[in-house]
This record gives C-alpha cells, sequence and structure tokens, in this order.
C-alpha cells in the first residue's frame, strides 16, 4: 500500500486572508460582508439518523444522538447538517414514506428533542436542513387513507387514481423505479393508483392546489422551528402527463432484467419550474435556502433548476461526478468545465445514501485511503458548495448484505438479486471507535458493522495526522479561510495531460494552485504561470501529501514543475 506523506503547513495558522475576507457566518446572519448568502460558502454534511449515533442502545440512531456529536460536527468544520427523514413513518423506505410531516418519529426522539438539537447546532454555528419527501407519502398518511376510502373522498383528488385498461390492465406502462408496474389496484373503489417508487408510497397530485397549500404550510411549519433550508426529495418526479401516455420502450434490459425505459411522461416535466418558483417565494420569507435532489444528463439541464431568475433552487445538486466511478482526469476536467459554462454555483456531490460509498467507487483495493483524499483535495478547493455524506471523511466502505433475505432496503427486496442488492450497504453505522458496535450503540445495531470500522474509525483517524479524517479537517479550516476558495474564479491548467488535474482558483490578488496526480505512476508536472498572468511566483504550500516540494525551472520564477508521487495532491499559494 501506498504510505501516505500528509504534510499540514504552519501557514495555515497564520493565513491572514480570513481578515480581508470576512470569515465565517454566525447562523444568525443570512450573508456575509460582501452580501453574499451564508449558504454559498457553507460545507453541507449528510446524515442518516438511523445510523449516526444511538442514544439509547436500541440499535438504531436517534436525535439526542446527532445532538450528542455536534461538537464533532463543529470539530470537523460543516456549517450545515442535512437531516434525511425523521418524520413519523411506517419505515417501508426508513423514512421516505412520510405518515406525518409535522413531527418527529419517536424512534428517533420528540419534537422536543428536535428543538434542543437545533439549538445546539445553531449555538456551535451549524444550521439545520430538513429532508422534505415533497413527490410523495406513506400509504399510512391520514390524507391517503381518506383518499382510498371512496372516491368521493375529501382526499381524493390529492393523489393520482385512475381507472386500468379494460382487459384489466394497469393504466399505462409506466414502472416504479424500485421495479415493476407503478400502478397499484385498490379493490375498495376498482382504481389504481401511481407510485414512482415502492406501492406503500403513492405520489402526491401536485396539480390540486390543495396539496400545494397544504405542503406549502408543512414548509412554514418547520421553517418556524428554526429550520435554515430544505433538501427537496425527488424534484425530477413531481408531475406526470395527465393524458398518461405510455413511456417509450428502447433496446437492452436494465439491472432488474426489465425493458429499458425512458421516463418521458413522468418525469422532468416542465410543470416542475412553477412550482419551485412558488416554493423559493415561501422559502424567501424565511431567508431559507432550498437544496435539490436534481438528477440531470448534464449542466444544461441541471441549469434548468436554478430559475431564469435565480428564482428556483438556490443548491440543486449535481450528481456528475457520482456517474464517474473511476478515476478519470478527462471525465472530471469535462464534467467541472460544464458546471462552469453556465454561470451558477455549482454545488458538487461525490455519494450519499442512494450509491455505493465513493472509497468503494473511486478506490482500487489497494490505496483506497490515498485516493479518498485526493478526491477530498479535488471536490473541497473546486468553486461551489460541497455536499459530505457522512462517514466519507473517514474513508468508509460499503458493507452490502451477502444474503438477500438479510437485505432491508425496499429497492433490494423488489428484484434483481444478487445484481441489485439495494442501499443498506452504504447506510451502515457511523464508525466511532474500534469497539465491537464502533461506538455506534451497546445494542444490536440496525445494520452490520464492516471490519474496516477497526482501523477507520473517529477515535483512531483523531490521533492520526496523516489519517483521512485530518485532511477533511484541514481543507475545511483551508477553504473557509481562504479568499480565493471560498470565492475565486476556476482557472483550468494543462488540459492535455491525463494524468494530473491542474486548476488555479483566483479571487482578487489571490491565486490558489490545485494539482492532482490521479494516476498510479509518478508524474511530474510542468506548469506555466505566465500563460496566466503571472510572470513570478512564490509559493507557499497550504497542504500536500508529496515529499518533495516544486520548484521553479527557469530565472522567471513563471515555470513551475512539480513532482507528484502515486495519487498524491498538492494545493499552494502563489504570491506575485
Amino acid at each position: 500500500m501506498l504510505r501516505s506523506r500528509f504534510l499540514v503547513v504552519a501557514v495555515l495558522s497564520s493565513y491572514w486572508c480570513i481578515a480581508a475576507y470576512g470569515g465565517a457566518q454566525s447562523p444568525g446572519k443570512s450573508s456575509d460582508s460582501h452580501g453574499h448568502p451564508w449558504w454559498r460558502h457553507a460545507v453541507f454534511y449528510e446524515i442518516y439518523p438511523r445510523s449516526f449515533a444511538d442514544s439509547n442502545n436500541d440499535g438504531t440512531g436517534d436525535l439526542p444522538g446527532i445532538t450528542s456529536k455536534l461538537d464533532y460536527l463543529q470539530r470537523l468544520g460543516v456549517d450545515a447538517i442535512w437531516i434525511t427523514p425523521c418524520y413519523p413513518s411506517p419505515q417501508i423506505d426508513f423514512g421516505y414514506d412520510v405518515s406525518n410531516f409535522e413531527d418527529i418519529d419517536p424512534m428517533y426522539g420528540t419534537l422536543a428533542d428536535f428543538d434542543r438539537l437545533q439549538r445546539e447546532a445553531s449555538h456551535r454555528g451549524i444550521r439545520l436542513i430538513m429532508d422534505f419527501v415533497i413527490n410523495h407519502t406513506s400509504d399510512q398518511n391520514p390524507w391517503f387513507i381518506d383518499s382510498a376510502s371512496s372516491r368521493t373522498s375529501l382526499h381524493r383528488d390529492w393523489y393520482i387514481w385512475r381507472d386500468g385498461k379494460v382487459d384489466g390492465q394497469p393504466p399505462n406502462n409506466w414502472r416504479s423505479d424500485f421495479g415493476g408496474p407503478a400502478w397499484k389496484l385498490r379493490p375498495e373503489t376498482g382504481q389504481y393508483y401511481y407510485h414512482n417508487f415502492a406501492p406503500q408510497q403513492p405520489d402526491l397530485n401536485w396539480r390540486n392546489p390543495e396539496v400545494a397549500s397544504a405542503m406549502f404550510d408543512v414548509t412554514r411549519f418547520w421553517y418556524k422551528r428554526g429550520v435554515a433550508g430544505l433538501r427537496l426529495d425527488a424534484v425530477d418526479y413531481l408531475f406526470e402527463d395527465p393524458a398518461l401516455h405510455d413511456n417509450p420502450i428502447v433496446a437492452g434490459n436494465n439491472e432488474r432484467g426489465e425493458p429499458n425505459m425512458l421516463d418521458t411522461y413522468n418525469s422532468k416535466l416542465p410543470e416542475i419550474h412553477d412550482l419551485m418558483r412558488r416554493l423559493r417565494a415561501v422559502a424567501d420569507q424565511s431567508n431559507a435556502v432550498l437544496v435539490g435532489e436534481t438528477y440531470t444528463d448534464d449542466a444544461k439541464q441541471l441549469k434548468a433548476y436554478y430559475g431564469e431568475h435565480e428564482d428556483e433552487i438556490q443548491l440543486p445538486m449535481n450528481f456528475v461526478f457520482c456517474t464517474i466511478d473511476k478515476l478519470s482526469v478527462a471525465d472530471f476536467r469535462k464534467q467541472v468545465a460544464a458546471a462552469e459554462s453556465t454561470g451558477e454555483w455549482p454545488v458538487y456531490v461525490i455519494s450519499n445514501h442512494d450509491m455505493p460509498r465513493s472509497s468503494v467507487r473511486y478506490g482500487d483495493g489497494l490505496h483506497n485511503d490515498q485516493i479518498a483524499k485526493l478526491m477530498a483535495a479535488m471536490y473541497l478547493t473546486l468553486r461551489g458548495t460541497p455536499v459530505l455524506y457522512y462517514g466519507e471523511e473517514l474513508g468508509m466502505e460499503n458493507n452490502d448484505p451477502v444474503r438477500l433475505e438479510d437485505v432491508k432496503d425496499p429497492a433490494g427486496k423488489m428484484g434483481g438479486w444478487p445484481t441489485v442488492k439495494g442501499r443498506d450497504g452504504e447506510r451502515t453505522p457511523m464508525q466511532w471507535d474500534s469497539s465491537p458496535n464502533a461506538g455506534f450503540t451497546q445494542g444490536k445495531p440496525w445494520l452490520p458493522i464492516p471490519p474496516s470500522h477497526l482501523t477507520h474509525n473517529v477515535a483512531t483517524e483523531s490521533k492520526d495526522p496523516n489519517s483521512i479524517l485530518n485532511l477533511y479537517r484541514n481543507l475545511l479550516s483551508l477553504r473557509h479561510k481562504d479568499a480565493a476558495l471560498l470565492e475565486g474564479d476556476y482557472v483550468a491548467l494543462n488540459s492535455a495531460d491525463t494524468s494530473t488535474f491542474s486548476y488555479l482558483r483566483h479571487y482578487a490578488n489571490e491565486t490558489v494552485l490545485v494539482v492532482l496526480n490521479m494516476s498510479g505512476t509518478a508524474h511530474t508536472v510542468d506548469i506555466n504561470l505566465e500563460q496566466q498572468g503571472l510572470s513570478r511566483a512564490h509559493l507557499h504550500t497550504l497542504l500536500s501529501d508529496i515529499a518533495a516540494q516544486p520548484h521553479p525551472t527557469s530565472r522567471s520564477g513563471a515555470d513551475l514543475q512539480i513532482t507528484m508521487d502515486p495519487f498524491t495532491f498538492y494545493i499552494a499559494r502563489l504570491d506575485n
């Protein structure tokens, strides 16, 4: 295994840009001294509450558990925590099937526990973002129970009901994201209801103004409790073609063996944008931020979610890195350039609760720790807002089920085993120490903990200056203080180099150089700074894990040559 040589340079402690730029913001301020909204320079951290910290040792994480770990999150350097759904729920989809939008599920605590979490987080300069399941509810939600009771019930049109075809088949060929038909027959009324996800998750009918009014009121409920924003779940699926046209079938099969289908008539319909503008108007009344689960094929599609007049989602997440499951300089350079071309503020993600962990997707099995540091050095120094996933800062790995009977995720239970294992593997408990249950609980954890917890945990990595955790801490400290990393332009370098990804971040008179060797071999990088208007530059190393420091190759100092070991990074400030 490649030995890590992680060097933290003392210049961090004396770095003066924070004074010039205005520094970090407290939760009470909506913008910094330059007029930028707080979320523009924030670092977000996703918490899956079942798996973060268990305060009562029942094997499931809870809100008091999160509260107990706020000092850790403050030390890490995050500004906002996004908590996946903790509302009352039958837990068919582990909280993404909501039975009551204005309470806390007893398994996670109470509203009083939530209020305490919000207060304690605020005292530490951390904001809370709630996950808002906007597309559907649980079939145990009172709205749906009433809707399903009669064709003339008060809430009948709050969901999407249709007659089946004359041959007894569902209304059309639309398919659930979890596999199988997206329609379920309710014999009580003789009609089918639509569910884009599990059958227990009926889709709301957003064409009904009463639905919009009720859901807007839900957002106000949480804003009044101090929530700083909402992460909007499954934004793409909010509207469906009222004529119910069949979706086109294309060549090949999906991972479940079903014919491939284009979601032409039940995804990304234009009505979404009007709704986003209306949600934004409500959020603006409370200075709240909207974070969007916005899966798109390219930057042009993503740009639409910001709104033509910047009046939709402030932070639509860019998932393009999550489609690159290898270290590819060309692919990363291409996707960053595409994001930059839109003129919008990027939001970068490399993993979350719906996909295998980044250490698995990018790692080669031999140098995973070094590659995890390399990825952190990349997406935490790019222009934009990063969204971390809990445990990413430790290099946590997937722990996928080995038997079908062990699968708990509905996406894994509904066909396709063993190709489709579900999402349990990326949702395992946070690894706090090397004890049998990783310090997560004294009970039986709801999901098994991987053997890697013996080495990759908070207690162990906190003591190791070369650990992934300490790199994250130092990177977040650096980006909070450095004007160029906070607000600087992105300038690509060496576009023909297929081994290293190099770029500048430039703001006013400040310039930061980032060099990432994404290859498994040593590589020498030549950088001509004169082409960037820097006739001479002195380098001050900020963070690095390379042994040899770069040196100028000409008397002018405008040409630099940096020798990089495999899977290493170099971050430096350039002074003229």
